[in-house]
């Protein structure tokens, strides 16, 4: 159980106008690349638009960043209709020394399900071969609008996450993520891409790890 401070003043910064909430466990699974493409493109190819939250300002330093990417689901697809969002933590060149992450927190809105291959219907998919990283996802939970990532591991400096990645039926807009850890401070901001939303307040926010 991450320590109580984490988790709450993570909660309060992804969270914005009051509203109705939910906590809900999303389906996460394992996928990989190039295969992940052929449920948002019939060609199995996509055109990604990527954009980086520099944590420079922070304890994990000018090198440590969070990746959003996105790209539209093409018509004759599974995915037609939606928005892929996916994000990967790199701190490769974060400072040494540092507090170890243990998930994000992003207010995200409504996630569309989708079957990812090999015929998974989920939430949530994390690509584990034939992309970068090395640290999946162990759980999400969403609460209202807001979905929290527990990795399957801490994540230190000199190591990515996996990208981990879900669909929505609206287009992008730049927003804040949360990233949460031990140490001081328990959490930190940066930039990261969503789906263009109404934010409601999540109510019971919870992160769980073995």
């Amino acid at each position: 159980m991450k320590p109580a401070p984490a988790i709450l003043i993570a909660a309060a910064a992804a969270s914005a106008a009051p509203g109705p909430a939910h906590a809900a466990d999303l389906t996460v699974v394992n996928v990989s690349a190039p295969a992940i493409n052929c449920v948002f493109n019939a060609s199995c190819t996509v055109v990604v638009t990527d954009s980086v939250g520099t944590l420079e300002y922070t304890p994990l330093g000018s090198g440590a960043f969070l990746q959003s990417r996105t790209y539209p689901g093409a018509s004759g697809a599974p995915g037609a209709g939606t928005t892929a969002y996916e994000y990967r933590v790199d701190l490769t060149q974060a400072t040494g020394y540092t507090e170890c992450l243990a998930g994000v927190v992003v207010n995200f809105g409504p996630v569309v399900q989708l079957t990812y291959p090999p015929n998974q219907p989920a939430q949530v998919y994390v690509i584990t071969q034939g992309g970068l990283g090395s640290v999946g996802i162990q759980s999400a939970e969403q609460d209202g609008d807001v979905i929290t990532f527990t990795f399957n591991g801490y994540l230190c400096a000199g190591q990515s996450s996996y990208f981990f990645g879900k669909a929505a039926a609206t287009a992008p807009q730049a927003a804040t993520a949360t990233l949460f850890r031990f140490g001081t401070p328990p959490f930190v901001q940066t930039t990261a891409t969503t789906p263009q939303h109404v934010p409601a307040a999540p109510q019971n926010l919870r992160v769980q790890t073995n």
